[in-house]
């Protein structure tokens, strides 16, 4: 079995902050390029990602979206219960909306939140209970996903773990070959 973790920038991280921004077009197209290669080479079996706005939310929907054509499995993790509770109406719809749509669906914590240590815990899940990982994330510009990068980093010390990395120039290079691909006179 080839299990693939997908985290990265939140949506407010990315200047994103409605649904039909153009970016997240061009976030998922580039997912689905390296999901589809993956998928074609034999090479993955479960799409694992979490629920945080975002990469994580926008990997689920790409690999929703990849299941019309590929056998391929789609879990939801969260690291503690009532997680979407603090968000606003329509963000707590679509976290639902997606959870339905998965495959699996589970919290590393069967509470709701009390400390750190339930995201630790969740990071060291993830990790463990995957064989690499694909991340949106650009060392040169820090954010919330630079603690599971280093967790990451050290566990790649111990362990084969292949980390993906997608950084802003590979973002950019995927932004161009999405409006040269969707060029109105592209099949001309």
């Amino acid at each position: 079995m080839k299990r693939v973790w997908i985290t990265g920038y939140r949506s407010y991280e990315l200047g994103v902050f409605n649904q039909k921004d153009p970016k997240i077009k061009v976030i998922k197209y580039c997912l689905k390029n390296r999901l589809r290669s993956l998928l074609e080479n034999g090479e993955l079996d479960w799409v694992i990602s979490g629920a945080q706005l975002g990469v994580e939310q926008w990997a689920l929907e790409a690999a929703i979206e990849l299941q019309k054509d590929y056998p391929v499995n789609v879990s939801m993790m969260v690291p503690y219960q009532e997680f979407s509770n603090r968000w606003n109406e329509d963000n707590q719809n679509h976290f639902l909306s997606l959870k339905e749509q998965v495959d699996f669906f589970g919290a590393t914590s069967n509470s709701p939140y009390q400390s750190p240590v339930q995201l630790r815990n969740y990071q060291n899940f993830m990790v463990q209970h995957t064989d690499s990982a694909i991340m949106i994330y650009d060392p040169e510009h820090p954010g919330k996903p630079k603690y599971d990068f280093e967790l990451i980093q050290k566990y790649q010390q111990e362990r084969d773990y292949d980390l993906d990395l997608i950084d802003f120039y590979s973002l950019e290079d995927a932004a161009n070959e999405y409006a040269e691909a969707h060029r109105p006179d592209y099949f001309n």
